[in-house]
C-alpha cells in the first residue's frame, strides 16, 4: 500500500517524509524553494490511479546455491479504482549490498524509484496477468534458475518483485507496484564462520497463586487455566518444543514455567468465578505430555536456568533497592533454579547467565545480576554500544570488570521477528532479512572468527516461534556460520578493541523505565514476607507455607508483568489477603463475659486452630486492665504456652484473684516465642465480687441463727408429734360412743396443741 503511494505521488513514504523533513530544515530560509518542495500531488491522481499491493508469501530455498531454482509465491492486489491490463509479474535483481547499513536503508524504502531500482531480469520469467480489476487479487509464482539471476561474489542482493501494466489514466507501461527482499549468497562454505548462538526462550507469565488445598496434598489453585493452550501442540509453548527440538539452540528457561506444569500433572484447581470456589482443572494429560515433549527435546543441549520466576534485574536494580529485603529475594531464587530444572527435566543446568529486560543495563542492573553468582549478563548491542572505530562488529563476550562478562547480542538479529509474523509475507521478509543480516556479519573484513548472539523477546508468538524456526533452518546449512551454545559463546576470544565500558544509569531507555516495578509494590512483597515470617514460627510443618509463598514472591517480582500493572497489582494484593486469611484461621475465640465470685477462681480462654497442621511456640497472655480489682499472677497479668492440633480447640484455665468488687476487663492475646503479638486481641469483662472477714462473720452469724432457729423448728415439731400419738392411744374403741374429750390430771398427756 505505502509503495503504490509513493509511486503515484499521494501521501510519501516514510523514507521519502523524512528526506522531505530534512530538506525543509534546509529550505527554512527560503519560503518559495520550501512551499515547492512540499507542494501536494494532485488528489485526483491519488484518489483514481492505480494502486498494487505486492505481497511475498514464501521464498525458497531462502538462501540458494549454483543448480537451485528460486520460486517465489505471492498475491497482487489491485487497490486502485482502475483496472490494469496487460500487466505482468517481474523478479529485479540488484547489486550486492556493501555492508549491514545497506541492507537498513535497502528494507526502509518503499516504492519503485527509477534509476535507483534495477531492471527486470529475462522476461521469459514473468507471470503475465492480462487483467486485473479493481479490488482483485491474483496470485503468482516466479521460478527463476539461479544462475539467471547473474549473481558474481558473495554477499547480499537485493530482490525486487514488481508488477507493470497499463490503465485508463496510465496508457503506457508503468511500475504499479513493488515489493523488495533480499537474496543471501554464498554458495560455498566460507573459509572462516562465525558461531551463532541462538537462545531459546521458554517463559510465560504468572499463572499459579499461593493456594492450595485445605487437603494434605494442597492441591495448587490457578489464576486460569490459559497456560493448557500454550502447551497444547498448536499453542505457543507447544511450537516451542517441537520446533526447538530440531535445532541448534541454547534452552533458556525459567523454572517456574516447570514448576507450574508439573504442579498441573499432579491434579491442580481453577479459580472459578468471583468469590466461588476454585474447580477442578481438566488439562492434566496436556501438562504430562508437554514435560516428555521438553524433556525429549532438551537431551544433549545446553539448558540455562533464570532465577525463580524470571525476576525484573532492572525493577530491583532501581526500585527494589531502596526496599529492604528486596534484593535478598535473588539469591534464593537463583538457588532454587538449578534444583527445579534438574528435577524435572533430568539434565544438567547451568544458572551462570542473567537476562535484564531487553538487554538494557547498567553499572546498578549488572550489580544486582551478578549478585546472586551469575558471572554472565545477556545484554543487547543497542545498550553497549560500539563507537563505530572498529569497521565491523566484534564477538558478544565482553568483560565489564568485577569477574563479569556482557554477553552483547546483536539487535537488529534479536528484534528480527518482533513484528506481525502472522502475515505470510512478515514472515518472509524477516526470515530474508535475518538471513541477510547474518551473512553481512560473517562478510565484514576482519581476520578473526567471531561469536554473535541472537537474545529474541521472551515470550514470542506461536507465528513469531515459526518464523524464528524458519530462519535458524536456513542457517542449517552452515555456510556462513556455526552453531555455538551459550557457555561458548561466554567464553570465546575477546576482541580487545571492542566496548567494555557499561552505560551509565542517565542512558537507560525512558521507555523500559516507564514499565518498571513501582516502590511500593516492593513495599507491599515485603509487608507479605514480613507476615509469613510472623506467621511460619507457630506451625510444626512450615515448609508447606514457606515453599508455596516464598515461590509466590519471586512470582511477584517477575519480568513477565511489565506492561500490566494492573493484573500485577492485583496478584500482589490476593497473596497477602489470602496469606492473612490463613494466619486468622489461628485465634482466640471470642468470649462472653464472666462473673467471678470468691476470692480466687479460674478463667478459661479458648484458642482455635483451623489449620490443618498443628501450630505450636504459642503463648496465650491473659491481663487485667485494673489489677487492684482482679489480679492474674503478681502483677496483673500471666501468660502460658499453647499447642494445638489442626483443626482443634485448645481451653487454657487461668488463675485469678479478687480483691475487690465490680467489672474488670481482660485482654488475651497470642504471641509468638520471639514476643511478636499474633493475631488480634480480644477482649471481655469478669465481674469480680470480692469477700472481706467483717461480711464473711455477718454471714456466719447469719447461718448460726438459722442453723438454730432450725433446730428449735424440728424439737417442737417433734413434741407436738408425741402428744398426738399420745392422745390417739387413749381414745374408745370403734364400738364405743363417743363421748368427747376426757379431763385427765396434770401429770397425763392432756396438754393441748396450744401449749
Amino acid at each position: 500500500m505505502a509503495e503504490a503511494a509513493d509511486i503515484q505521488g499521494a501521501s510519501p513514504a516514510p523514507a521519502r517524509r523524512r528526506w522531505l523533513r530534512r530538506t525543509m530544515i534546509l529550505l527554512a530560509g527560503t519560503p518559495v524553494l520550501a512551499a515547492l518542495v512540499y507542494a501536494p500531488a494532485p488528489k485526483a491522481e491519488a484518489a483514481t490511479g492505480p494502486s498494487v499491493d505486492v505481497q511475498l508469501l514464501s521464498m525458497a530455498p531462502t538462501a540458494p546455491v549454483k543448480g537451485d531454482t528460486l520460486t517465489i509465491e505471492g498475491v497482487v492486489v489491485n487497490n486502485g479504482s482502475e483496472t490494469i491490463n496487460d500487466a505482468h509479474v517481474g523478479l529485479r535483481v540488484g547489486p550486492a549490498l556493501a555492508d549491514r547499513s545497506s541492507i537498513g536503508e535497502a528494507a526502509e524504502r518503499s516504492g519503485f524509484r527509477a534509476g535507483n531500482d534495477p531492471g527486470e531480469i529475462d522476461p521469459a520469467y514473468a507471470v503475465k496477468i492480462d487483467r486485473l480489476a479493481s479490488k482483485v487479487s491474483r496470485p503468482f509464482t516466479l521460478s527463476v534458475p539461479v544462475n539467471k539471476l547473474e549473481l558474481d561474489k558473495d554477499g547480499v542482493y537485493q530482490l525486487g518483485v514488481s508488477l507493470s501494466g497499463v490503465s485508463d489514466s496510465r496508457p503506457s507501461e508503468q511500475v504499479l507496484g513493488i515489493k523488495r527482499t533480499f537474496l543471501p549468497w554464498q554458495p560455498e562454505a566460507a573459509a572462516k564462520r562465525a558461531q551463532l548462538t541462538y537462545v531459546w526462550p521458554l517463559i510465560s507469565t504468572t499463572h499459579l497463586t499461593a493456594e492450595t488445598g485445605s487437603d494434605e496434598l494442597q492441591t495448587p489453585v490457578f489464576l486460569d487455566d490459559s497456560l493448557a493452550e500454550e502447551l497444547k501442540p498448536t499453542g505457543r509453548l507447544g511450537q516451542m518444543v517441537s520446533l526447538g527440538k530440531e535445532l541448534p539452540v541454547t534452552w533458556v528457561i525459567d523454572p517456574d514455567l516447570l514448576a507450574t506444569v508439573d504442579a498441573m500433572t499432579k491434579g491442580y484447581r481453577v479459580r472459578g468465578v468471583p468469590g466461588g470456589k476454585p474447580v477442578q482443572g481438566k488439562n492434566k494429560a496436556v501438562a504430562e505430555q508437554w514435560l516428555s515433549n521438553l524433556e525429549t527435546a532438551v537431551q544433549g543441549k545446553k539448558v540455562v536456568a533464570l532465577p525463580f520466576g524470571d525476576p525484573d534485574l532492572a525493577s530491583l536494580a532501581h526500585r527494589g533497592k531502596d526496599v529492604s529485603g528486596s534484593l535478598g529475594q535473588l539469591r534464593p531464587a537463583t538457588d532454587k533454579a538449578k534444583q527445579a530444572v534438574e528435577t524435572v527435566l533430568h539434565v544438567p543446568t547451568t544458572t551462570d547467565f542473567s537476562w535484564p529486560v531487553d538487554g538494557a543495563i547498567d553499572p546498578s542492573i549488572v550489580n544486582v545480576a551478578t549478585s546472586a553468582g551469575a558471572h554472565n549478563v545477556l545484554a543487547r548491542s543497542d545498550s553497549l554500544q560500539e563507537s563505530g572505530a572498529l569497521g565491523y562488529t566484534p564477538s558478544a563476550a565482553r568483560p565489564i570488570g568485577a569477574g563479569a562478562t556482557a554477553i552483547v547480542a546483536d539487535a537488529e538479529l534479536s528484534t528480527a521477528f518482533e513484528g506481525d509474523m502472522l502475515s505470510a509475507t512478515n514472515s518472509t521478509l524477516a526470515v530474508q532479512r535475518f538471513l541477510a543480516d547474518s551473512l553481512a556479519l560473517n562478510l565484514q573484513k576482519t581476520g578473526e572468527q567471531r561469536s554473535f548472539v541472537v537474545t529474541p523477546q521472551r515470550m514470542p508468538t506461536v507465528s513469531q516461534v515459526q518464523t524464528m524456526a524458519a530462519a535458524l533452518r536456513g542457517l542449517q546449512a552452515g555456510r556462513w556460520t556455526q552453531p555455538a551454545d551459550l557457555e561458548a559463546a561466554a567464553t570465546a576470544k575477546p576482541d580487545p578493541g571492542a566496548t567494555t565500558q557499561v552505560p551509565g544509569a542517565g542512558q537507560y531507555p525512558e521507555a523500559l523505565a516507564k514499565q518498571e516495578m513501582p516502590v511500593s509494590a516492593f513495599e507491599k512483597i515485603r509487608t507479605t514476607q514480613n507476615t509469613l515470617d510472623h506467621f511460619k514460627v507457630i506451625l510444626a510443618a512450615p515448609d508447606r507455607v514457606e515453599i508455596p509463598f516464598g515461590n509466590t514472591t519471586n512470582r511477584e517480582m517477575s519480568t513477565s508483568w511489565r506492561g500490566r500493572p494492573e493484573a500485577a497489582g492485583l496478584y500482589r494484593d490476593q497473596v497477602q489477603e489470602y496469606l492473612l486469611g490463613l494466619t486468622q484461621k489461628v485465634k482466640v475465640v471470642p468470649k462472653s463475659d464472666a462473673t467471678l465470685s470468691g476470692h480466687s477462681a479460674t478463667i478459661p480462654v479458648s484458642v482455635q486452630n483451623s489449620l490443618v497442621q498443628d501450630v505450636h511456640d504459642l503463648v496465650l497472655r491473659v491481663k487485667s486492665a485494673n489489677p487492684t480489682r482482679l489480679m492474674f499472677g503478681d502483677s496483673g497479668q500471666t501468660e502460658q504456652q499453647v499447642s494445638v492440633q489442626g483443626d482443634h480447640t485448645q481451653t487454657v484455665k487461668f488463675p485469678a484473684n479478687a480483691t475487690a468488687s465490680g467489672p474488670v476487663e481482660v485482654t488475651a492475646q497470642l504471641f509468638t516465642k520471639d514476643g511478636i503479638p499474633y493475631g488480634e486481641p480480644r477482649k471481655f469483662t469478669v465481674e469480680a465480687t470480692e469477700v472481706t472477714p467483717t461480711v464473711m462473720l455477718v454471714i456466719a452469724g447469719g447461718v448460726l441463727l438459722l442453723v438454730l432457729a432450725g433446730m428449735k423448728m424440728y424439737a417442737s415439731r417433734k413434741r407436738v408429734a408425741a402428744r398426738a400419738a399420745a392422745e390417739e392411744s387413749t381414745q374408745p374403741s370403734d364400738e364405743s360412743p363417743d363421748t368427747g374429750p376426757q379431763s385427765v390430771d396434770g401429770s397425763g398427756t392432756g396438754e393441748t396443741v396450744n401449749r
